[in-house]
């Protein structure tokens, strides 16, 4: 899935580990995001536009953080944090109209209001993991 690209992959996911996660997360959450888990549950590597730098997040931490609505932060309604930066900034599914739509990184500080889109979708993110922004 992303050979050939600045990925630190991690083992994949279990069956049983992307059967609750399937079971768990909206059924309208693209099969691209757990054919990634599949491929690797968490790792890291370079984006090409900010915030540079992607951490996926394992299965269990993307549970807990769902089922603790975003770590009991209402301000997040709407968002589906899938990982960050490693730093301070959130990357998420834009779930405010009801589906997922563009890939979004939301500084935890400034909260929604600072939602900035990074990917119009999860297909074109999975596109922008790996890859180093231009010199």
């Amino acid at each position: 899935m992303l050979e050939g690209r600045d990925w630190f992959a991690k083992p994949p996911a279990s069956a049983d580990e992307l059967g609750e996660i399937r079971r768990i997360f909206p059924a309208s959450v693209p099969n691209s995001y757990f054919d990634l888990l599949a491929h690797s549950n968490g790792g890291e590597g370079p984006l090409p536009v900010n915030p540079f730098n992607f951490c996926l997040d394992p299965i269990v931490t993307a549970l807990d953080a769902f089922r603790s609505r975003n770590y009991d932060r209402p301000d997040l309604d709407g968002f589906l944090v899938i990982g960050g930066d490693g730093s301070r900034e959130l990357i998420a599914f834009d779930m405010r109209s009801g589906q997922p739509g563009a890939i979004v990184t939301i500084d935890i500080v400034e909260g929604p209001d600072s939602a900035e889109p990074v990917a119009i979708d999860f297909e074109q993110f999975i596109q922008l993991i790996g890859q180093s922004a231009p010199d």
